[in-house]
C-alpha cells in the first residue's frame, strides 16, 4: 500500500520548494516532514526529492507528485457528489501545467482564467521553450501542456491551438544604423540580436526564412517576454516578438518591422492527459477557446 502521508509530504516539499514551508502546510515539524520522505525513500530503494534552494523533485519523484496530483483531483470529484465527507481544512488541488514564455505573456493566463474563476483548483505553471513542454508531460512532470509538438504525447490527447504570429521588431534609430540598405547576411552579422536563452530558436528561424541562408549573429542573453519588447524599444538589438505585444509600439512609431511583412508562425498545441482531460473538461474547454480566439488559424 501506498504511504500516503508520506507521498503527500513529498509533493508539498516540491510544490513549495522547501521542508519548512510544507511543513506549515501539514502543520507539522519540518523535521517530521524529513522523516516521512526519508523513510519513504528507503522503503522506495530512490531517492524523491533533490535537496536544493529550491528542493525539486527527481524523475521518479515526479511521477509519485503527479500521482498525488490524480488522487487529489479524484477526491475533488468525489467531494461534489457527497459534501459530508469534506473535512474542516480540505486542501486544494494543484494542477500543473507546462507552456511557452510568449503564450504565458500573451494570451495563455486569459484563457485558464475562466477555470481558476469557477474551480477549486490552484495551478503551477511551469515555464519552458514551446519545443520543449511536451517533454514535461513525457516526464510526468506536468498533467498538461502548451506545446509546439503535435504529435500525441503517449497517454496524451492533443488539440491544435492556432499559431501565435511575431514580428522581427526594431527601434528606428537600431534599423537605421544596422539595416539602411536591409536585412542581408552581411547586415545581420554586425546587428546584436536578443536571445530568451540556448532552447530559443526564433531568430535563427526567421533569418533563414528572410534570407534563405544560416547566419552567425551576435546576441544578447535575455530571457523575459517583456525584457525582449523593452530592449528593442530601448535599442538595445533586434528580435522576434509576438503581434499582440508590439501592436502598439509599432503604431507609435517606437518600433518597426527590419523586414516588413517577413513574420513567423509557431503552430501551437494543447496536449493533456487524458485522466485530467476527463476530470477537468472545463480546462481543454477554456484554453482551446482563447487560442483559436487569440492565435492565427
Amino acid at each position: 500500500m501506498i504511504d500516503y502521508p508520506a507521498a503527500q509530504a513529498v509533493a508539498l516539499v516540491v510544490e513549495t520548494g522547501s521542508f519548512e514551508r510544507a511543513a506549515r502546510a501539514l502543520s507539522v515539524t519540518p523535521s517530521a516532514v524529513s522523516q516521512r520522505v526519508k523513510q519513504l525513500e528507503e522503503r522506495l530503494g530512490v531517492v524523491l526529492i533533490e535537496r536544493g534552494n529550491p528542493c525539486t523533485a527527481t524523475e521518479k519523484g515526479a511521477w509519485l507528485c503527479r500521482h498525488i496530483e490524480h488522487v487529489g483531483i479524484l477526491e475533488s470529484e468525489l467531494l461534489q457528489q457527497m459534501p459530508g465527507l469534506r473535512g474542516e481544512a480540505e486542501r486544494r488541488v494543484t494542477i500543473s501545467i507546462a507552456a511557452n514564455a510568449d503564450s504565458v505573456g500573451t494570451w495563455f493566463l486569459s484563457a485558464i482564467a475562466p477555470f481558476t474563476r469557477g474551480s477549486e483548483h490552484l495551478v503551477n505553471i511551469a515555464i519552458d521553450d514551446e519545443g520543449h513542454t511536451a517533454e514535461w508531460l513525457e516526464r510526468g512532470r506536468v498533467l498538461a501542456a502548451v506545446t509546439s509538438f503535435g504529435d500525441p504525447v503517449r497517454g496524451c490527447r492533443v488539440t491544435p491551438l492556432g499559431a501565435l504570429r511575431y514580428q522581427a521588431t526594431a527601434s528606428p534609430e537600431f534599423c537605421s544604423r544596422h539595416f539602411a540598405d536591409g536585412v542581408t547576411p552581411a547586415s545581420l552579422v554586425a546587428a546584436p540580436a536578443l536571445t530568451f536563452n540556448h532552447k530559443d530558436r526564433l531568430q535563427q528561424d526567421w533569418v533563414r526564412l528572410a534570407t534563405g541562408e544560416v547566419v552567425a549573429f551576435p546576441t544578447h542573453w535575455l530571457p523575459s517576454t517583456q525584457g525582449f519588447v523593452d530592449a528593442c524599444v530601448l535599442g538595445i538589438g533586434w528580435a522576434l516578438n509576438p503581434v499582440s505585444l508590439v501592436a502598439d509600439h509599432l503604431s507609435a512609431g517606437r518600433l518597426v518591422e527590419i523586414a516588413p511583412r517577413v513574420t513567423l508562425d509557431v503552430p501551437l498545441y494543447w496536449q493533456v492527459s487524458r485522466f485530467a482531460a476527463d476530470r477537468l473538461p472545463e480546462l481543454t474547454r477554456s484554453v482551446v477557446m482563447a487560442g483559436r480566439r487569440e492565435l492565427v488559424q
